[in-house]
């Protein structure tokens, strides 16, 4: 009887061959390595495991292989995978361990966070007896991988539903098979969570993204430390800091263009006993329209999506950053309090600090940093991987 030699599975396993560039990437610990930076790559199927080799040929670990985005590698392990989704399960139980002493009053979070859970292309954020799950790469949507996410989430958090939720640009991008979203596992998609002491809905099948901000979640509550008298929530959504700051003003108008999340922000308001005023418009017309009437706020919380998605953005963002800040601080009363948001990666932290201090220069007021925030601890920062610190929060006081 013939016997395979030791080691003949690794070496039936693809390569690839770095640039100078790339292999330096890698080297300073960020995972991914973009498509123009590959010198060798021949007949990988998509989404497979790939040893990584630099231009000389020295091993420098294991990455999941792409065949259409331009990252082309998202490194898995800095060693040899025998077993991905072993190695997949593994991960997802880390994630969920490192979470158990940082997450305090809240049953919705973040479980894994893509590249910052050294988990490239997953999103799974639980919501009391619901899971939500994002997968965003060729590697985490082939069936072994799938079924071993599925199972370990089952296994180690015994939830009543597991939704998938799709972007369909995503998967396009991919090129995946069309999916939609929908029950993966279970029988239950909607359930009520907590978060600081408020109550909410939540639909898995509906809204934005896994279906809630839960990155702003401790930015919710430190708002709601300082918010007082009439308050003001642009592009409020589902109503989370509109119900937060509720506890401490007299008065609260929440804004949002979308009729869907508005009517889901007041089923969230009688849920908890409070009364908000709902106005479905454009916040930047509705704002220069309250600027113009000289209507005055003491707490206004701006958190707009994404204004730059893209580099080539950049420009058009500060601007829109601007004048949306300019018009709030115009609105506040002396003493009051601007809570200003923004989600887009490119916008740097530095940039957005400019950005309302040009525009509280333009106002002719004088601001002081209450706080300078990010994103929650369930959303960890990976020190050498920019991508993972996309979100500020900033807490003011204005004056005369």
């Amino acid at each position: 009887m013939s016997r395979k030699p030791v080691g003949s599975a690794k070496q039936a396993e693809p390569s690839v061959k770095l640039s100078i560039r790339g292999a330096e990437r890698l080297l300073a610990r960020h995972p991914w390595v973009y498509r123009s930076d590959i010198v060798g790559a021949e007949d990988i199927p998509p989404g497979a495991s790939v040893r990584v080799q630099d231009a000389r040929g020295k091993f420098l670990g294991t990455a999941l292989y792409s065949s259409s985005s331009q990252i082309a590698i998202r490194m898995i392990s800095h060693g040899s995978v025998d077993d991905l989704p072993a190695l997949i399960a593994e991960r997802i139980r880390a994630a969920i361990s490192y979470r158990k002493d940082l997450v305090a009053d809240t049953n919705a979070y973040r479980i894994v966070f893509s590249e910052a859970d050294f988990l490239p292309g997953l999103i799974v954020d639980r919501y009391n007896d619901v899971l939500s799950i994002q997968i965003l790469t060729q590697a985490m949507d082939a069936e072994p991988v799938r079924a071993a996410i599925v199972k370990t989430l089952r296994d180690e958090l015994g939830p009543a539903g597991i939704v998938e939720r799709v972007e369909v640009r995503i998967r396009d991008l991919e090129q995946l098979p069309p999916r939609a979203s929908g029950l993966l596992w279970g029988e239950k998609s909607a359930t009520e969570v907590g978060m600081n002491g408020v109550r909410f809905l939540y639909d898995g099948l509906e809204g934005q993204k896994t279906g809630a901000f839960l990155d702003q979640r401790e930015n919710y509550a430190a708002a709601a430390r300082y918010a007082h008298g009439e308050a003001l929530d642009a592009f409020c959504y589902q109503g989370a800091f509109a119900l937060h700051v509720a506890a401490k003003c007299s008065g609260v108008t929440g804004v949002d263009s979308s009729r869907p999340a508005l009517e889901m922000a007041d089923k969230n308001a009688a849920l908890n006993g409070r009364e908000v005023d709902w106005v479905e418009a454009n916040a930047f017309d509705l704002l220069r329209d309250y600027a113009a009437a000289n209507r005055r706020y003491d707490t206004v919380v701006l958190d707009p999506p994404a204004f730059a998605k893209t580099k080539r953005d950049l420009d058009k963002a500060l601007r829109g950053y601007k004048e949306l800040n300019l018009r709030a601080i115009k609105m506040l009363r002396p003493g009051g309090i601007l809570v200003t948001c923004s989600c887009s990666f490119h916008v740097s932290g530095a940039d957005f600090l400019k950005v309302v201090a040009d525009a509280a220069q333009d106002a002719h007021k004088s601001l002081r940093i209450v706080e300078n925030r990010g994103a929650a601890k369930d959303h960890p920062i990976l020190l050498n991987v920019a991508e993972t610190n996309y979100l500020k929060c900033m807490i003011l006081s204005v004056s005369d």
